[in-house]
């Protein structure tokens, strides 16, 4: 691939950092299948700008160099993508589910062929394709292949290249098997010899002897254990809507509802339902939800001898006859039908149980009547059963209360919930609208008839069909399982993002059977602390699948894929197997690994010898140093040798290892823990290596971390980091990459998978943020991006009343606002100001101006505790060596009160006298006139010192004064056209009148309103000269009607192109900088010119971008930012050393520069003349023949007396009586 140069034609000279990230590139071979279109290079042309630097309010930010970067934060809802690397190191999302993505691996063929990369994970859709559970990514392509046929989550995969197989474990149904099957090769899903498991699988390996084991929660092989008294769950017929066709028009007769909650069997009027005399009909009920019915129960008719003969059953929406099994009343043997199923005219056979053949989901059902006994057909009752065990959000789809159930199924609720129609889900559900501090639950109360293990499931409906993926967000599910106090409940959050139908697993374990004393219950209600206007939850209904308690094995099992067969018998003869059944009741492995012939085993388990981990190798089990850890583990990784484990746990199980806070790194050759630091602070759920560039040319591994955690632990030298559930360990600096002083990327988020390609490289799961370079605040630009050497912490931002006072102002009140460069005999200082914290040379705080001394080792001071902590920099400029600082700043220096200015001297690094305190407003811009020493403050002051002075005030000769006597409002930016010429961008007024824009004379001293600045929509918050004398300019801002605009002024009209930027965006700043290239002709903007727009800007067809290029048609994104708090951040501004902003080419020069050289042109050439006739008058006389007459007896002073210089000239410019005075002194 052909990366493309990006600030000028030339590699050479991109920064250490940036050559690293491409080296990585180079490196990371995956991307001769996965390739990224790099964008049109900026051709920026920075050589005579000097050092040059970006301000801003960011932690990182990157370049926008291919296509497919953004600014996008990670996602907090839940939803995770299939990822890859840009060759800048970045992270590029290939395809998005909607949900999570827990497993990750390549499906190699066993002739080499790549089929591609195999996904599992919650979702139901990945690439907006429908997806459930699995589907097959190719990397050469991105196509998304669905893996149909799965309903629930995928927690595991095995790519098994021997056998053509993937091994898929976790909590769904699929072909004929639970909870595990495989896909072979192309022929799609096939059960494995066992049909799966009756419990959850977590973790899938190889073993070294080429079995696959197997590791969750189940008890035994096959399918999930139906109850031990089937078909005790009553499908609630009295909320269904009930039609009928052909009914008697006899009175009390014709309701098809009659028999609906009637069991007693007794005939007549409000009882019976009947057809008419000798008519066949038909008895239907629609339902709102769908259910899967196993037994039908129907009680005949005698009514006047009447009753039905046979009938048939029709399902929909299928519309598919439906088989079934009885028991022939008459002979007491099973019989069997389908379309003509017999009822008994027997009057003393109360009912008949007909059961379903197959199982199938349905959400209606019509009993048609073919044959009838008497004068007609007709029932008396009818209930219809499943083994399912659910409990519906809406009421009226639980079990009946006319059933006289003690426990009956059931709900309440509280909150704004209302009936969603079903569209694509199996059945109606609730939704919530929820705003501001509203709240609202739903209780779940099944019909438990049998205690013991139970799977139970969270049914949520897709968004799409409600229109509501926007505002979903997350639920917090608890439960109370028994009446016991220990483990007798739990807590979970699941996300509601889904595009489609899905179940999460949200709890597995013992549940005690419903009685008069206590009920199981499972309470949904909106997770808090979620930032989603008008968020939307849903509740549908609980399912409860009863697992079977002994089936010989427990959490592990070992699978020969040679044998047709599995032999339950050899369970004995398996040393995984064993180790399982050695675990206690309850027990769960959560993590599998395999190194050699030894297999690591990780999760919730206690023994006498091993607790939460040990290993399994042929000949046994053998306990890992410390007999293991003090809780439980969630997941493990191995890198090489090292064994990374991550869960809940702080130490061994004996004790004695410091530091093992949830996470820690077992070296299997040597048998002993190690900490990772000192941990941190919550659980880890996820290990997943990555490849980084760190202080090298080669990429090293570091190991990620994925969790529920809020802190890396301090240790050692260390302070502790706040971290949003994710760190980076460096193996090589034995530190978190959060706590090592170097430039590297900038990565946040969540890493849950990893899956290596052939010959190199890697696809990831997750969600993540990321940027070329980790920096706050600012960062130095050329012909890449790096870090200035200092570190910068994210500020707060300004108070409520600093903001107040600055409402048409757009400038950050947080990061750095601004910088410049100091270099006045031959020294290296940047300047940074804003509103942040940076960390001093000497260990101390440094507020909101900073000064990096590149002459004294990148010195890193401020100018100590004068300003107040809460002064926000918003500009700075140099007089000599005067740095002058304003802003929204108070202190005291000197003893006395500062307000919105400062001055202080940079050579002895000392305040100087101060300027009398402003008052009445701040300091938004601070401009030396050229070739002066007259400093320019403009803001929304209204006094400086006791003169009157608003907007625009100018600082001379240690006093202030009041340019002209016209000018008011707010002033927000300046610019100098000439030294006589200035332009200044605000909420102003001149002589009353209100204008956004003003020009100011210096020598005639008076204000004069922008010429046509009644065009400009707004104040003006950003202000950029277009030509070199100003004559036409650039402005941006706010409109009055809220719309961000941008617009320029050609000298006599005002061009607007405002359209071309989305709503929402904020402009900072405006630059005019120079090409190495020239773009297409623009009126607006010279082809060898480009105009940079800073700020938080919002670009059609791309999006959100920090920093973006103008060539007069159309936006292009330059430079990406993100923030700590997960969103992109926000560019202030450029600055650089000089400020030869604007190319020479097809420039004219100043008038007094024409006449200095028309001047000496004219010497030039008269010099010339002089030369030459002097030279043709001597060679005419050497040809006439005059010969030197010697001078030696000369008296040179007996001819003319010598006449002072200052007498030969005084007469000068004195009129013509100077030059006769002159003529008598001669």
């Amino acid at each position: 691939m052909k990366l493309p140069s990006w600030l000028c034609p030339s590699d050479a000279n991109r920064p250490p950092l940036l050559r690293l990230f491409l080296l990585l590139a180079h490196l990371s071979q995956f991307t001769q299948a996965i390739t990224f279109d790099p964008v049109p290079s900026a051709n920026l042309n920075l050589d005579n700008l000097g050092q040059v630097g970006l301000a801003g309010d960011f932690n990182g930010i990157s370049l926008y160099e291919f296509e497919g970067q953004n600014e996008n934060g990670f996602n907090t809802n839940g939803s995770q993508s299939v990822l890859a690397r840009f060759p800048d190191g970045g992270f590029a999302t290939l395809a998005s589910a909607d949900a999570g993505i827990q497993a990750m691996c390549s499906f190699i063929m066993q002739d080499g062929a790549m089929a591609g990369v195999v996904v599992g994970g919650n979702f139901t859709s990945l690439g907006g394709i429908e997806s459930p559970g699995a589907a097959l990514f190719n990397q050469n392509t991105s196509a998304i292949t669905p893996l149909t046929g799965l309903s629930g989550q995928v927690s595991a995969l095995l790519c098994d290249e021997d056998t053509n197989t993937v091994y898929v474990g976790g909590s769904f149904k699929g072909a004929n098997s639970t909870n595990a099957v495989a896909w072979v090769g192309t022929a799609g899903w096939t059960n494995l010899p066992f049909s799966g498991f009756n419990g959850p699988v977590t973790s899938i390996t190889k073993a070294s002897n080429g079995h696959i084991v197997f590791g969750g929660s189940f008890t035994g092989l096959g399918n999930a254990t139906g109850p031990s008294l089937p078909d005790q769950q009553i499908i609630n017929i009295s909320g269904a809507n009930i039609t009928s066709g052909s009914s008697t028009s006899t009175a009390g007769f014709s309701d098809p509802s009659n028999i609906v909650c009637k069991t007693s069997g007794i005939d007549g009027a409000g009882n019976t339902w009947l057809l008419a005399d000798n008519t066949p009909g038909f008895w239907k009920a629609s339902f709102g939800f769908g259910f899967e019915p196993t037994k039908l129960r129907l009680w005949n008719t005698h009514q006047d001898g009447r009753g039905t003969q046979t009938w048939r059953y029709t399902a929909f929406p299928i519309d598919g006859i439906m088989n079934f099994t009885y028991i022939d009343p008459t002979t007491g043997q099973n019989a069997s039908c389908t379309s003509e199923c017999p009822l008994s005219s027997n009057s003393s056979i109360k009912y008949q149980d007909f059961h379903f053949v197959n199982v199938i989901g349905m959400n209606g059902f019509q009993i048609d009547i073919s044959a009838w006994y008497g004068a007609g057909g007709g029932l008396d009752g009818i209930e219809l059963f499943e083994n399912d065990i659910f409990s519906y959000a809406i009421d009226t789809f639980n079990e009946p209360t006319c059933a006289g159930i003690q426990t009956a199924s059931t709900a309440t609720n509280t909150g704004p919930w209302v009936v969603t129609p079903s569209q694509q889900s199996s059945s109606e559900y609730l939704t919530a609208t929820l705003s501001g501090s509203e709240s609202a639950s739903v209780v779940f109360l099944p019909d438990i008839k049998q205690s013991g293990n139970y799977s139970v499931n969270m049914y949520t409906p897709g968004c799409i069909q409600d229109n509501t993926c926007t505002t979903r967000g997350r639920v917090n599910i608890t439960g109370v399982m028994s009446t016991g106090t220990t483990n007798s409940g739990f807590q979970t959050d699941i996300f509601q993002t889904n595009n489609y139908d899905k179940y999460d697993q949200i709890y597995f374990g013992y549940i005690e059977a419903g009685s008069a004393s206590f009920r199981p219950s499972v309470t949904l209600s909106p997770a808090p602390g979620q930032d989603i206007p008008n968020l939307s939850i849903v509740a549908h209904r609980v399912g409860f699948t009863l697992i079977s308690s002994s089936g010989g094995l427990n959490s592990l099992f070992e699978y020969d894929p040679t044998q047709a067969v599995v032999d339950t018998s050899t369970f004995i003869n398996s040393t995984f197997d064993q180790a399982g059944a050695s675990l206690p009741t309850g027990a769960g492995v959560n993590a599998l690994q395999t190194l050699g012939d030894m297999t690591y085993v990780g999760g919730n388990f206690t023994t006498t010898t091993f607790n939460n981990i040990f290993a399994v190798s042929t000949s046994g089990t053998s306990s890992l140093s410390g007999s293991g850890l003090n809780g439980q583990v969630m997941t493990m990784l191995l890198n090489g040798t090292l064994l990374y484990v991550g869960g809940k746990f702080s130490n061994t199980s004996t004790g004695g290892s410091i530091g093992l806070s949830n996470v820690a790194v077992y070296d299997t050759s040597k048998n002993t823990w190690s900490a990772l630091g000192a941990g941190v602070n919550g659980l880890v759920t996820n290990i997943v290596p990555l490849l980084m560039n760190i202080t090298s040319d080669q990429p090293e591994t570091v190991i990620t971390l994925t969790g529920d955690f809020t802190q890396i632990i301090a240790f050692g030298n260390n302070d502790s980091v706040a971290v949003t559930g994710f760190a980076v360990w460096v193996p090589s600096h034995n530190n978190w990459l959060q706590n090592l002083p170097i430039s590297t990327m900038a990565i946040d988020g969540e890493l849950t998978a990893s899956a290596g390609l052939p010959g190199g490289g890697y696809l990831f799961a997750g969600s993540l943020s990321s940027s070329q370079l980790s920096a706050n605040g600012a960062a130095v630009l050329s012909s890449g991006i790096s870090a200035f050497p200092v570190h910068i912490q994210t500020a707060t931002a300004g108070s409520s009343n600093s903001l107040s006072k600055r409402a048409t102002s757009s400038q950050n009140v947080s990061g750095v606002v601004t910088g410049l460069f100091y270099d006045n005999g031959g020294r290296n200082v940047t300047i940074l100001g804003g509103h942040f914290t940076a960390t001093g040379s000497n260990g101390s705080d440094v507020n909101n101006l900073v000064f990096i001394n590149g002459s004294n080792s990148d010195t890193v001071t401020g100018v100590g505790p004068s300003l107040s902590q809460d002064s926000t920099i918003l500009s700075l400029a140099l007089q000599g060596d005067t740095l002058y600082a304003g802003g929204i700043l108070t202190g005291t220096v000197n003893g006395a009160s500062v307000n919105g200015l400062i001055s202080f001297n940079l050579i002895t690094s000392t305040f100087d006298t101060q300027p009398p305190a402003l008052a009445g407003g701040d300091v938004n811009a601070i401009s030396v006139r050229p070739s002066s020493a007259d400093v320019y403050v403009a803001g929304s002051f209204s006094e400086a010192g006791s003169l009157s002075c608003p907007a625009v005030c100018v600082f001379s000769a240690s006093q202030w004064d009041r340019p002209g006597s016209t000018l008011g409002g707010i002033a927000n930016a300046m610019v100098w056209g000439s030294q006589n010429y200035l332009v200044v961008g605000g909420a102003l007024s001149v002589n009353g009148v209100n204008t956004s824009l003003a020009t100011y004379n210096v020598k005639a001293q008076n204000w004069t309103a922008g010429v046509g600045a009644t065009a400009i929509p707004g104040p003006v918050t950003a202000l950029a000269a277009a030509t070199s004398d100003a004559s036409q300019v650039w402005v941006a801002g706010t409109a009055t009607n809220g719309s961000t605009f941008l617009m320029k002024f050609d000298g006599t009209n005002w061009n607007s192109v405002s359209a071309l930027l989305a709503s929402g965006s904020t402009i900072r700043g405006l630059q005019v900088l120079s090409l190495s290239k020239n773009h297409a002709s623009s009126s607006l903007v010279p082809a060898s010119e480009t105009l940079m727009i800073t700020g938080a800007l919002n670009i059609p067809g791309f999006g959100n971008a920090s920093a973006a290029l103008f060539n007069g048609t159309t936006f292009q994104p330059f430079a990406l930012t993100t923030t700590a708090a997960n969103t992109g951040g926000s560019l202030s501004q450029i600055f650089s050393q000089n400020q030869n902003f604007f190319s020479t080419s097809g420039r004219h020069l100043a008038k007094g520069f024409v006449v200095l050289i028309a001047l000496g042109i004219a010497l030039v050439l008269t010099f010339l003349l002089v030369v030459a006739g002097l030279i043709a008058d001597r060679l005419r006389k050497r040809r006439e023949g005059y010969s030197y007459v010697s001078t030696d007896a000369f008296d040179r002073s007996g001819g003319m007396s010598r006449v002072p210089p200052e007498q030969l000239f005084s007469s000068l410019g004195q009129g013509r009586s100077g030059v006769e005075k002159q003529s008598t002194m001669i």
